[in-house]
């Protein structure tokens, strides 16, 4: 007996750091367990799981004093993660296992008293902290190991059953390296929302066009029936792929968040999340009690989050997504430190013009205070970080036959992949992926547009009616429609386009 060494990770948000498990287990004195290094409740209690499954997997548990310590020692530990590593750790500290296999091995897993690996969540941003970390190999639970393949440069194993873990480390058995035969076969292909279901409001369609070509923020205003939903489901089908690297991202946070398919593919679809308008602030932005969970805003990270009903959220809801909208992340404070995801996402508002919400605005029964007070809900400096606002009317006829039906969102994700790979072109020397992505000062510094074009952009910033942050915007809309239209550099026309789509929101 004498001390050894496991490893684990520990998960802060998005970021993942390895923990050094050390076992000293020495005769002599009672049998006890000291569990050291800042773990919570969950994981003070995985001594008890961790006992239990020793022995119902047919080991003894040694009659000692049991110390295991997690290094980092001042860093808190939270989960049930760490079972699978403990328990390696106990039984090399009481030379049941020989050590050889444990080095650079990371573990992952939670213990039923029977001795079952069960799944955890975070298995991909852990394997990706194991992989920075120089681990060579990983042990997951069976069911994690299809996710677990995803990451490159580091083999992966799965278990389904602590005792497999234990023969595999004695060189007595081996485990799975690919995972097994799904009995319910590959995931059925869901079809994505066309636009040619969406009958008439070509003001809208345009803006959503823009919207995809450019990764653009969209405001819909207009009565009930007239679309505002049906288009915001639409605009993922019109969204590229996600490249690899954004994917790997996109995924990970959805493993954190418990949220992958049991065929655990890369998200190469970017996600659309459409929470309810009575959604906490903890469950938009992140949080919860303990180890703070993914929000709304990180779920659709690299995809599409509609705030359905907007004006009904509150203003505390919509005005706590300010800071993702501008910095792409979110950063929760906690008692155990500061925890980040990623939050770089494309918001649709959608609302009402008002609390009665008719059909006509001629039939409308608000009182202006009423309206002005309904709709002041979208506050200023939210608005403003909003590059294209469009009102929606009422249709005025129904199709008729012998009329052209309306494009299909094939048709236009063709003109939107062009227009994005104009953008990738331009910008792939700095690092940006879509022109929402370029900061401001780069823009009027490095692509400047000649006077004529800008023209009345300045004649916004003296009147008052654009803000700095505005003119940003509307110059990364105008080079949005000038890839749109094929052109080199936005002109004037693009320009006052852009403009214009600030401006479609008056009741």
């Amino acid at each position: 007996m004498g001390l050894h060494t496991t490893w684990a990770v520990a998960l802060f948000g998005v970021d993942g750091v390895l923990v050094e498990i050390e076992s000293d287990v020495r005769g002599g004195g009672l049998p006890s367990v000291q569990l050291l290094g800042l773990p919570d409740a969950a994981l003070q209690e995985s001594k008890n799981r961790v006992r239990a499954a020793i022995r119902n997997s047919g080991e003894h548990w040694p009659q000692s004093c049991v110390t295991l310590a997690l290094s980092p020692a001042a860093m808190p530990k939270t989960g049930t993660s760490f079972d699978t590593a403990l328990a390696m750790a106990v039984l090399a500290g009481a030379e049941r296992v020989p050590p050889g296999r444990l080095e650079g091995t990371v573990f992952f897993g939670e213990l039923a008293l029977d001795g079952r690996i069960r799944p955890v969540r975070g298995l991909l941003p852990g394997l990706l902290a194991a992989v920075a970390g120089g681990m060579r190999r990983a042990v997951v639970p069976l069911e994690g190991l299809r996710e677990a393949k995803l990451v490159e440069r580091i083999e992966v194993l799965g278990a389904e059953r602590l005792e497999e873990v234990i023969a595999w480390a004695r060189g007595t058995g081996e485990l799975f390296r690919e995972p097994t035969a799904d009995p319910g076969g590959a995931p059925e292909s869901s079809e994505e929302p066309d636009l040619v279901d969406v009958v008439g409001q070509p003001d809208a369609r345009w803006a959503l066009e823009v919207a995809a070509a450019g990764g653009h923020h969209l405001l819909m205003v207009g009565p009930p029936g007239t679309g505002k939903t049906m288009l915001a489901r639409r605009l993922c089908g019109l969204l590229p792929e996600l490249p690899a690297p954004r994917a790997l991202e996109t995924t990970a946070v959805h493993s954190i968040a418990g949220e992958l398919s049991e065929h655990a593919e890369l998200l190469r679809t970017p996600p659309f999340v459409a929470p309810h308008h009575s959604i906490s602030v903890a469950g938009l932005i992140g949080g919860g009690t303990g180890i703070a969970r993914p929000g709304a805003v990180s779920r659709a990270h690299n995809g599409v989050l509609l705030v359905d009903e907007a004006c009904e959220w509150g203003t505390k809801r919509l005005e706590s997504m300010r800071t993702a909208l501008e910095e792409g992340e979110i950063r929760l404070s906690r008692t155990e430190g500061t925890l980040r995801y990623p939050a770089r996402f494309q918001l649709v508002l959608a609302t009402n013009p008002c609390p009665c919400a008719p059909a006509r605005d001629i039939d409308c029964q608000c009182t202006p205070h009423a309206r002005r007070k309904y709709l002041a809900k979208l506050s200023g400096p939210l608005l403003d970080r909003v590059d294209l606002r469009v009102r929606m009317r009422p249709l005025s006829t129904m199709e008729l036959p012998g009329y052209e039906p309306p494009e299909s969102s094939s048709r236009v994700r063709e003109r939107v992949s062009r227009a994005r790979r104009a953008a990738v072109r331009r910008w792939e020397n700095h690092g940006w992926g879509s022109n929402s992505e370029v900061p401001g000062p780069e823009l009027r510094r490095e692509f400047p547009l000649p006077e004529e074009a800008t023209r009345l952009l300045d004649r916004g910033l003296d009147t008052g009616s654009l803000t700095a942050r505005g003119v940003d915007r509307c110059l990364r809309v105008a080079w949005t429609l000038g890839d749109l239209d094929g052109v080199e550099r936005p002109g004037p026309e693009h320009v006052a386009a852009a403009l214009q789509f600030r401006g479609r929101t008056a009741p």
